[in-house]
């Protein structure tokens, strides 16, 4: 289990194998979200993109995290899944390389996601995190990226 304080403690490498440091994301709130390709929910892609568009010059991102987790539903290359989300969703927000969400040899961020809150269940689970990247709010799969739920925490956490 990690003992870091803040998301912004991380790193992780982009989908196009560039190592990210996720305190760059200082002073924003981010969503991070497990991402897959071909599982029932993929098509919150679009929700996805349409909230990253509505707040990004308010200063909020979205990280996707793709991840092989549940039901083999994303398995594809990080050049496979980078395509498939550019041209089946014009995805802009930040993706990362494919890593594993769950288990022994879950990536350190998703140690400290669910630290308190539990083991991710399927894809597409959402975390807000707040600008001081500490985590405000989980939302599991079932809750579309334009509910008023999500808008709503993300707006104030932009405040």
């Amino acid at each position: 289990m990690s003992a870091a304080e803040s998301a912004h403690e991380f790193s992780m490498k982009a989908i196009d194998g560039k190592q990210v440091d996720l305190k760059q994301f200082a002073g924003k709130p981010v969503l991070f979200v497990n991402v897959a390709s071909q599982c029932g929910y993929t098509p919150q892609y679009k929700g996805l993109e349409s909230l990253y568009r509505k707040y990004k010059d308010q200063g909020f991102v979205i990280v996707g995290i793709p991840a092989n987790n549940f039901g083999s539903q994303e398995p594809g290359t990080n050049e496979e899944i980078a395509t498939f989300c550019k041209r089946n969703y014009d995805v802009s927000f930040p993706m990362m390389s494919k890593v594993d969400v769950k288990g022994g040899s879950m990536t350190p961020l998703y140690g400290y996601l669910t630290k308190t809150s539990g083991d991710v269940k399927w894809n597409f689970t959402k975390f807000l995190v707040g600008k001081d990247g500490k985590i405000m709010q989980r939302f599991e799969p079932g809750v579309d990226p334009m509910a008023a739920e999500l808008t709503s925490a993300i707006e104030k956490a932009l405040k």
